[in-house]
């Protein structure tokens, strides 16, 4: 390693103790369709409204300290209904449509987006990113579908018994749901990677 390069990796390390919004890498080669339609979340520390993966000085307070992320959606439409989901799709390796269900939100008011809460039917309470160790990166994938106005959107007794291997795709076509209105997702791991 040259003197120049440990200058720089030097420089970097300190530089990212004290400025980690400098350090946030945003996924421009993993999943870029996938952020779209203008979601956003925000917890305390991390307000976020493109993919990106979550600096390493934020990994633990998002695992172990930060409770469910506010939602930000300024393209609700106040009268309409809405779902949000939160999925791992990397934590289940039985099946490529199965997923780790984090959170499920129902009968959401557009009307609520603007005043920067969610108001609706929680199915699934809200479980915090915590990818295991030695597991690489996690996508924490968000979706805000349009829910529409006859729609009754419930767990099967099924689907309440395990978050883990969740088909994503089963419910929503259950429940009726087309594409989603908006996605999102940003990329941790473990903290003590």
């Amino acid at each position: 390693m040259g003197p120049w390069t440990l200058f720089l990796v030097l420089l970097l390390s300190i530089f990212e103790q004290f400025h980690f919004e400098a350090t946030e890498e945003k996924l421009d080669i993993w999943d870029p369709s996938f952020c779209r339609g203008g979601l956003g979340v925000k917890y305390p520390e991390l307000e976020v409204s493109e993919c990106l993966i979550v600096p390493k000085l934020l990994r633990k307070k998002i695992s172990m300290v930060w409770q469910a992320p506010r939602i930000i959606f300024s393209a609700a439409h106040e009268k309409r209904k809405y779902v949000l989901v939160m999925v791992d799709p990397d934590a289940s390796a039985n099946s490529a449509s199965a997923y780790w269900l984090h959170w499920l939100v129902a009968d959401i008011q557009g009307a609520s987006f603007g005043k920067g809460q969610i108001e609706g039917t929680t199915l699934t309470d809200y479980r915090p990113p915590t990818p295991p160790r030695d597991a690489g990166l996690h996508r924490y994938q968000f979706m805000l579908f349009e829910q529409p106005q006859d729609a009754n959107v419930i767990l099967t007794e099924k689907e309440k018994e395990s978050r883990g291997n969740w088909d994503l795709d089963a419910f929503l076509k259950r429940v009726g749901l087309g594409a989603p209105v908006a996605t999102f997702q940003f990329l941790t791991q473990n903290y003590n990677d």
